[in-house]
Order: C-alpha cells, then sequence, then structure tokens
C-alpha cells in the first residue's frame, strides 16, 4: 500500500471514530467533512500527500465555508478547486443545518483564512508541486460544530466529558500521520493546533514543534497583514521559502 493510501486509510479510520461520538447543546449539528466530503479529500491526499515532507502545517478543524464545504483543510472553494484541482462530488451531513448549507465547490461564499493560507502559498510557491515536495497541510480535528443560531463552536470550547474521546481519537490519527510523512518540523497554524500537538507527540524527540500566526480574520494581527508576520515567523524557524514571485499577497 502507497503512502498516500495509508494516509487514506488513518483519514478513515478517524472518521468512523468520531461518527461514533455524541455532542450535547449548545452544539446542535456537527459536519463531518471526511465522510460527506470524502472524495475531494481523498483526491487532496492521493495527490498531495505521495512523499515523505519536511513541514506539516497543521490547522484546528474545518471551517463552515472551507474544508467543510471542499473536503480540504483551509479549503477555499476557488483555490482548492482551480488551483489545487481537487474538485469532486461532496454529498451532504446526515442532518443539516438551515443556516449552513452544504453546497460543495458550488459554494458562493470565500473562507478568509484559507484564502489567505493557499493564496499566500500559491503566490510565494507558484505551483503545487513545488509547495508539496517539502510541505503537507491538515487539520487536527475533522469536525465542525454549530450551535443552534449558526455560530461556529471550537473543540476547545466543548466540555471536557466530550473533548476527552475526541481529543483521545485526533491524537492517534496525528501520531500516525506523523509516524507516516515523517516530518522535522510540524507548525501548528494558530494556538490551539500546537498545543494539540505538543499533547499528542509528548515525549518524542522529533519532530520540533512551533507557532505561526492563524490567518483567521477574527485575529486582529493577521487583519493587519499576515503575510508578512508568518513569513517573518518561518523565518525565525530557519525554513527557507523561495525567492518572491511577482505578487506574493493574501489570494483573491
Amino acid at each position: 500500500m502507497g503512502q498516500a493510501q495509508q494516509l487514506v486509510t488513518i483519514t478513515r479510520e478517524l472518521s468512523d471514530a468520531v461518527d461514533r461520538l455524541r455532542f450535547a447543546p449548545p452544539v446542535t449539528h456537527v459536519y463531518n467533512p471526511l465522510a460527506y466530503a470524502r472524495e475531494p479529500h481523498e483526491r487532496y491526499l492521493t495527490r498531495y500527500a505521495d512523499s515523505l515532507k519536511e513541514i506539516l502545517l497543521l490547522g484546528m478543524n474545518p471551517g463552515p465555508f472551507g474544508m467543510a464545504q471542499t473536503g480540504v483543510p483551509f479549503g477555499e472553494v476557488a483555490l482548492a478547486r482551480d488551483w489545487l484541482e481537487v474538485a469532486a462530488r461532496v454529498a451532504q451531513p446526515p442532518v443539516l443545518h438551515p443556516k449552513r448549507p452544504i453546497q460543495g465547490f458550488a459554494c458562493p461564499r470565500s473562507e478568509v483564512s484559507g484564502r489567505r493560507l493557499w493564496g499566500w502559498i500559491r503566490a510565494r510557491f507558484g505551483t503545487p508541486a513545488a509547495f508539496f515536495s517539502r510541505f503537507f497541510i491538515a487539520n487536527y480535528c475533522p469536525l465542525c460544530f454549530m450551535e443552534e443560531g449558526g455560530r461556529n463552536r471550537t473543540p476547545d470550547k466543548l466540555p471536557k466529558a466530550e473533548r476527552a474521546p475526541l481529543l483521545a481519537a485526533c491524537d492517534e490519527a496525528l501520531r500516525r500521520t506523523v509516524d507516516l510523512l515523517e516530518p522535522r518540523l510540524i507548525i501548528g497554524v494558530g494556538a490551539y493546533a500546537t498545543r494539540r500537538a505538543t499533547a499528542a507527540l509528548a515525549g518524542r524527540a522529533s519532530p520540533e514543534i512551533a507557532r505561526i500566526l492563524h490567518p483567521s480574520p477574527a485575529n486582529p494581527r493577521a487583519n493587519r497583514g499576515w503575510v508578512p508576520v508568518v513569513e517573518a515567523q518561518l523565518a525565525e524557524l530557519g525554513v527557507a521559502l523561495p525567492a518572491a514571485l511577482p505578487e506574493v499577497g493574501e489570494g483573491t
């Protein structure tokens, strides 16, 4: 079994594990794009996870207009469809929130975090092949949690009794992913992913774990210029980047 197919197996087993979990109010709806957006997610894995990686960028969990629509971590629709070229059929969650429809690659909304992250990658690296020869992007938790009014609820806000089995499943999947991809460095995109990587991989001599600024529009610092901050953080970590292309920005 090839490396990418092994990662497909890891994510399918994670999907099955988290599908067995139950969550109480204020969470009223839970989306698992590893299940209903399996086709584009596995196209992303088979196309881009077929080699060892120097660096693993780790996000927290799906955003409602990113991975929840496309099955791709930080998967802003236009960039996932047109640059990564992973568009495929997206089904529906078992219970749909009336304010959070799943439209797949027809979704007209653009997720800012994904547009900033993948837009910068496209502008800096030029081609997916150039980026994925060294890097890979994954999310720690595959579930998107919503409250009755449609508000997104992050995994760290879940009660301890609900968090524990979720973290156990996600920790195990992360450890298996790291064993498979063998990165020398895991970079948490934001504080939560960094904390979870540190906890899941406690006691290991490698990989090194670091953090970069999250591109969320809820982060005032990111809104003042995410790209230069992150490039400075990567330089401090010793992460070499290719020479800048004519336009290095936050995507479209």
